[in-house]
């Protein structure tokens, strides 16, 4: 019951809890800086928990529904970059943080997305399988995305970026299937506690960015969060535009305009600190934390359309 409980409350207090862990690293940043080393390896954790709770089943509505999904996937993987490079060249950004606002619009829907449009009354399998292939589509996309976008600041790193995107998202997602596959008995026993621990982990990844950055929070901070509320806000309302534009259904609408307004920032701040540095991933830190907080209120709108 004590477990029921605090899963229940961490679900529902979500922004809450992420917002609390970001202003401890920014105050007290000692007490997130061990968590850095191990970054990658807590993003491998939380797409393995993704990949617990899938089924090779569920690839089958990609198939199924082939046009819903590519209209979703296509949404978010040229609205985001578009709005992340117009943004970037507006606020005329240092490269380091500029590369970090690209690397976010560059990268594929976030698990958060799921949640949100399940509380959106939205059409949640579809959400799901937008997720699910944009994020196995991701080691060729993002770094295609970055490569085109950011290769005139910055040196990007193809093949390298790929490899590192199929061995942190790619291949946990594929084991945790296989895992859910063996050991379904278990992983049913657990399931309802996967959301919560990909929460606990996320928070953990947040807390790590934002203490290593903290002095330069402070000197970079407001713009920084200002272009990525833009961001955030700019991919919602297109998105929407673009299912409804389709004549999509209300519960298509809504779980294709949250996918592509939520972004798996855990990923970009991951990649930002391997090839671009701690600066680099200070928008996916503070994306992380935004998202949720305007996703809740999507959702809350949503749920009584």
């Amino acid at each position: 019951m004590a477990l029921a409980r605090i899963n229940s409350f961490v679900s529902k207090h979500m922004s809450g809890l992420i917002l609390l862990v970001s202003a401890i690293a920014l105050f007290w940043p000692k007490s997130f800086t061990w968590v850095v080393p191990h970054i990658t390896f807590l993003l491998g954790a939380v797409m393995f928990g993704m990949g617990t709770m899938l089924t090779f089943a569920d690839f089958q509505l990609i198939f199924q529904r082939p046009k819903d999904v590519l209209l979703g996937c296509l949404a978010q993987y040229t609205i985001m970059p578009l709005v992340a490079f117009v943004i970037v060249r507006i606020f005329a950004l240092p490269p380091e943080v500029a590369v970090g606002v690209l690397l976010v619009g560059c990268c594929p829907g976030g698990t958060a997305s799921n949640v949100i449009t399940y509380l959106a009354k939205g059409d949640i399998a579809l959400s799901v399988s937008i997720t699910m292939t944009t994020t196995l589509l991701s080691p060729i996309v993002t770094p295609l995305l970055m490569l085109f976008f950011a290769g005139e600041r910055i040196e990007v790193s193809f093949l390298s970026m790929m490899l590192s995107i199929c061995q942190v998202v790619v291949f946990p997602i594929v084991l945790g299937i296989i895992i859910n596959k063996f050991f379904q008995r278990i992983i049913q026993k657990i399931k309802s506690y996967l959301p919560t621990f990909s929460i606990f982990v996320i928070s953990l990844i947040i807390g790590g960015v934002v203490s290593i950055n903290s002095s330069k929070i402070f000197e970079i901070g407001i713009v920084t969060a200002l272009v990525v509320v833009l961001h955030n806000l700019a991919g919602f309302a297109l998105g929407y535009c673009v299912a409804k534009i389709s004549k999509l259904e209300m519960p298509k609408i809504k779980a294709i305009t949250i996918e592509v307004g939520m972004q798996n920032s855990g990923l970009a701040a991951s990649l930002a600190l391997i090839y671009f540095g701690a600066a680099a991933a200070i928008p996916g830190a503070i994306f992380s934390v935004w998202h949720n907080i305007s996703g809740s209120f999507i959702a809350n709108y949503f749920s009584n359309k």
